[in-house]
């Protein structure tokens, strides 16, 4: 398990290395994996995410003119230079465009960002729906409010959520819903938290995975995909028709009578998935809370194929490796993140991690598949500053 800090001695590395700096301080954010609640974010539905113990850490200077440059320790990712005014819509792309997007979000908000030398370092897999980019957001901007003289308090981080939600959708152009961001900033080590994502209340509900020998194993089929490229979008433009249709504010009010008013079979099937899946959440939330966490592969199992039928945003390695743990012994398996490509989880019993690990390499190795990788996670802490 990873405190952060193997991160944070590359981002302090990083940040002297590319621009001569010494930080003011080191913060991490955590990546996050989606027990349940799918695609349903951004239609006012439930989800129950937890941190991960893998971070994003941000070495951050605080400087005394207007000057921002961002660099990483990946090597595909190119340095960023410019000023506090050319962060915004249209100035930035790539991927500095989550943390420079993030830092104009601050300023929109009224939060007095200075100008920063900042470096960061992963061990969160881009690409791999394990949420990269609400990590590094969720990092730069809590470094940035408090290298600008905000208390970390429980005020500071609800305007951090909204800010880096803003940074995805207007300046990444990733229509994403906030799921992310919320955990990266408000989880607790050892829970998933219940978000209500209509108005940001949020719960937490404490696992006990270990307790009953089981584990969650993530597996990475190292098929990368990006959010901006239009099929995110197009889903979300989907459920806001089917909503505007139905005369509705949020989808996730929808009922499985309004499913069948709907005339068009595409807009149907996006509001069939959005009515089933906050129903799984109520009930694997029911279970865990009663201590039947042993329970839920079957809702697991049903949220992937209602991902993969009604949703279609499942892919061939997804379905693969899926198909591939439960019949290793995986007491349910789904798909996780946006989709096309990422990651699946599997509850498995902690005894069975070998036997799944090698059944999920063999089934892509069989179909000539890219070799995934997997590994077994825990839930970590929200972002917080390390030094």
């Amino acid at each position: 398990m990873s405190d952060g800090r193997s991160q944070a001695d590359l981002a302090v590395a990083e940040l002297r290395e590319a621009w001569g700096s010494r930080p003011d301080g080191v913060w991490t954010a955590p990546g996050r994996v989606n027990l349940i609640g799918e695609h349903v974010d951004y239609s006012g539905g439930r989800c129950l995410p937890f941190a991960l113990t893998r971070v994003t850490a941000a070495a951050v200077r605080r400087r005394d003119d207007d000057r921002v440059r961002i660099s990483s320790t990946d090597p595909d990712a190119a340095p960023f230079e410019g000023t506090l005014a050319d962060l915004g819509p249209g100035a930035v792309s790539g991927w500095a465009a989550y943390a420079a997007g993030t830092l104009w979000s601050l300023q929109q908000a009224g939060v007095a960002v200075p100008g920063l030398d900042l470096a960061v370092s992963s061990d969160v897999p881009l690409g791999a729906g394990l949420s990269s980019s609400a990590s590094l957001e969720a990092a730069v901007a809590l470094s940035a409010a408090e290298l600008a003289g905000r208390p970390d308090d429980e005020q500071l981080r609800h305007l951090l959520i909204q800010a880096a939600i803003r940074a995805e959708n207007e300046v990444v152009g990733a229509g994403t819903g906030g799921m992310d961001q919320t955990v990266a900033l408000l989880a607790e080590e050892g829970s998933a938290l219940l978000i209500h994502t209509r108005d940001s209340r949020t719960e937490p509900v404490q696992l006990g995975l270990a307790e009953a020998g089981l584990e969650l194993m993530v597996i990475d089929t190292r098929v990368k995909h990006t959010l901006a490229d239009g099929q995110y979008a197009q889903r979300r433009a989907d459920c806001d028709e089917a909503a505007r249709q139905l005369g509705l504010e949020w989808l996730s009010d929808a009922t499985p009578a309004d499913v069948e008013r709907l005339s068009d079979p595409r807009l149907q099937a996006r509001t069939r998935h959005v009515v089933t899946e906050n129903q799984r959440v109520d009930a694997v939330v029911e279970l865990v809370r009663a201590g039947r966490v042993a329970e839920i592969g079957p809702l697991l199992d049903g949220s992937h194929t209602s991902l993969r039928d009604d949703y279609e945003v499942s892919a061939v390695e997804l379905d693969v490796v899926v198909a591939a743990a439960r019949a290793a012994g995986a007491l349910g398996a789904r798909m996780v993140g946006g989709g096309f490509g990422g990651s699946a989880i599997a509850l498995i019993r902690s005894a069975d991690a070998s036997a799944v690990e090698e059944a999920v390499v063999a089934a892509c190795r069989a179909q000539d598949l890219t070799t995934p990788g997997v590994l077994t996670v825990t839930s970590g802490p929200a972002a917080r500053r390390l030094s």
